[in-house]
């Protein structure tokens, strides 16, 4: 065996396709497109669905857009801290997460007033709505903004 007996194995590699070439190219005279039709005519674009409406336009338009800097908070309502912390207890978003009440992933917390409050927490969170900012320190405990 030498190097110049070496090549690619017996059928692993095969003539490329020369379309368009004429009859006597072995591709007959439509050139693989078969007869008639737009298909044969010309090229045809890739999305074009055959006179139906394309997906493009079937699909309704999006209205508005949303802002690429928004920031996206887990949200906590009063009866959560009502049920799950004791009196007096310091509540910020390491112990929310690790307690599974809000999810990873967010850009912050947002205390909102749904429900009452009536034990005194130190809350720790990046936003509070007005109500849930009242309950709490009406409760006595402190509302503190990251």
């Amino acid at each position: 065996m030498s190097l110049h007996n070496i090549g690619p194995a017996k059928g692993s590699t095969s003539k490329r396709r020369r379309v368009g070439r004429g009859i006597g190219s072995g591709m007959g005279k439509t050139a693989t497109r078969g007869t008639k039709g737009q298909k044969a005519r010309r090229q045809i674009h890739p999305n074009f669905e055959g006179g139906q409406t394309p997906i493009q336009r079937r699909l309704p338009v999006k209205k508005g857009f949303r802002n690429i800097n928004h920031k996206e908070f887990a949200i906590v309502n009063l009866d959560d801290l009502e049920k799950l912390f004791e009196e007096g207890a310091e509540v910020n978003p390491e112990v929310l997460l690790k307690s599974g009440i809000i999810p990873a992933g967010k850009d912050g917390v947002k205390v909102l007033g749904f429900g009452s409050i009536s034990k005194k927490l130190k809350v720790t969170a990046h936003k509070f709505s007005k109500s849930a900012q009242a309950a709490i320190v009406k409760a006595k405990g402190e509302a503190i903004v990251l």
